[in-house]
């Protein structure tokens, strides 16, 4: 998973020595099996996908998880258990485990690749169907929530200050128009509730995600418009309510402004939401439309955005003001 330099790789071989100490420590659940510690991922979970060897032949330390491909060493282990932001980070916390003293500083090698993190953490969710997260959209009255860029994690790490908790988390893959996973898009939920955790940031952003979106469903063809707007429980509100058309989260309102419509796409819905930054955002988007040929139109919601309107309002009546603006057929901005 990574390139380490020698000082990472002396640590990784001096984890190996120590292996199975290793995995008791980051990994609690799993257990001796033969000349391996099995466990079932490498979050901790209880299972039989992640093996690490012990012991010879081979070398010890290095681990594969068999149902997502990945694999790695210890060093590569301890980073992700504790969610270490950089491999000085990580290293430092090896060398406390191993009672070294603290690592010197590293060059760009440390450098973290958030992209690729949030590549890993979206292989190792599972599809929103049936669980908690889904359980979370409907009670925001999302009956069209079940979308291959959403997912769930069940204890997803959140870290507030030097304190790490695992909280179950709705997770999207926010992506370009060529469907590459370039970030995502976490909200910790309350475990007992279908509500967003009590936490001081419930929702975080890991990767790439300004100007690029969480997609709901195909383009039949580019006669057809595309939605967007700023956040997914938005943006599924109408999907809800006019669930033939295709839509895009871009997650805030900076990235709305920066939204690229897709190749061929002639027609753009823009729902922003009701507040000064919302409105920048909207013009922004629409202006650039129209040096791009894309004929927009801009929504506002009554309330504070278009969840806000589908709970006060309905699905129907959202529906029956919504619903024409995706036959509409012509040229240049409009405003509803």
């Amino acid at each position: 998973m990574y390139n380490h330099p020698s000082p990472a790789a002396a640590i990784a071989t001096a984890l190996g020595a120590r292996a199975e100490d290793v995995c008791r420590r980051y990994l609690p659940h799993g257990r001796r099996q033969g000349r391996y510690w099995v466990a079932g991922d490498l979050d901790g979970a209880r299972g039989r996908s992640l093996f690490v060897r012990l012991d010879g032949p081979g070398v010890p330390g290095k681990w594969t998880d068999a149902a997502v491909g990945s694999h790695g060493d210890l060093l590569d282990l301890i980073r992700h258990r504790t969610n270490a932001p950089t491999l000085r980070a990580a290293l430092d916390e090896a060398r406390a485990f191993l009672t070294l003293p603290a690592s010197p500083a590293l060059g760009d090698t440390g450098t973290y690749d958030a992209t690729e993190a949030a590549r890993r953490l979206w292989r190792r969710c599972r599809p929103v169907d049936g669980t908690h997260a889904e359980a979370y959209l409907r009670a925001r009255g999302l009956a069209r929530c079940r979308f291959p860029t959403l997912r769930f994690h069940p204890e997803l790490r959140y870290r507030e200050g030097s304190s790490v908790r695992r909280l179950p988390a709705l997770v999207a893959a926010v992506t370009g128009d060529d469907g590459a996973v370039q970030g995502v898009h976490r909200t910790w939920l309350d475990p007992s509730r279908p509500t967003k955790a009590d936490v001081a940031s419930p929702r975080k952003a890991l990767g790439r995600v300004y100007g690029l979106a969480v997609r709901f469903g195909a383009p039949a063809d580019t006669v057809a418009p595309l939605l967007v707007g700023e956040g997914i429980e938005t943006v599924l509100s109408l999907v809800t309510a006019v669930p033939e058309i295709t839509a895009a989260a871009a997650l805030s309102a900076g990235s709305l402004g920066s939204f690229a419509p897709p190749p061929g796409c002639r027609r753009l819905v823009i729902a922003r939401d009701n507040d000064p930054e919302g409105e920048r955002a909207a013009e922004r988007l629409a202006r650039r439309c129209a040096r791009a040929g894309v004929a927009a139109t801009v929504v506002v919601p009554q309330g504070g955005d278009f969840n806000d309107d589908l709970a006060s309002l309905g699905a129907v009546v959202l529906a029956a003001r919504l619903g024409p603006l995706f036959r509409f057929s012509g040229v240049g901005e409009k405003r509803a």
